[in-house]
């Protein structure tokens, strides 16, 4: 397994689809009511089946240099997923997109997460920017970004299409040399 170990609690890991699949189907099965407010491709993970095709296409674009999908583990047990959903080259950035189990949930793991996935992105993928879109009601995403340092640039109106209709999102931005420069 390829880990990137973050502290001595949490570690992000490669998925691989046949072994993680039903460890992460549960997990999300088990958040359920929570995570479907704010990711619409939760309804459509019904099954293991659909978690394992899931985890191989993001192992696919893994291989293709598309995105970076990672489990985030917990004290070495899945917690939830993080990832850089699209490289873009026109402008060296890249953006994250993020979920946590509900039991997790308030013991700082989604914030070391991110501050791990800016190392990545910065020292290992030499991105220029990272993005972190959020719509403006969800509080706990909104303060992951925040509490990383991430700086807002604004709000774009009805920007996603979320189960019940669109929501206005914030887009918050962290820079290479903002990331070389903090503290």
């Amino acid at each position: 397994m390829f880990i990137y170990q973050i502290d001595n609690e949490v570690s992000l890991a490669l998925p691989r689809p046949k072994i993680d699949a039903e460890a992460m189907f549960q997990l999300i099965d088990e958040s359920r009511k929570e995570l479907e407010m704010w990711l619409p491709w939760v309804s459509y993970t019904k099954a293991i089946a659909d978690e394992e095709k899931f985890l191989y296409e993001v192992m696919r674009h893994f291989g293709t240099g598309y995105s970076l999908n990672l489990i985030i583990l917990y004290e070495n047990h899945p917690a939830g997923m993080i990832s850089f959903n699209r490289f873009r080259e026109m402008d060296q950035s890249a953006e994250i997109g993020y979920w946590l189990g509900t039991r997790f949930i308030g013991k700082g793991i989604m914030h070391r997460a991110v501050v791990g996935m800016c190392r990545i992105g910065f020292n290992d993928y030499k991105v220029n920017k990272i993005e972190i879109h959020a719509a403006v009601d969800n509080a706990r995403s909104n303060h992951v970004a925040q509490k990383a340092g991430f700086r807002l640039d604004g709000s774009i109106r009805a920007s996603e299409l979320l189960p019940d209709g669109f929501h206005d999102g914030n887009i918050w931005t962290m820079l290479k040399d903002e990331w070389e420069n903090r503290r």
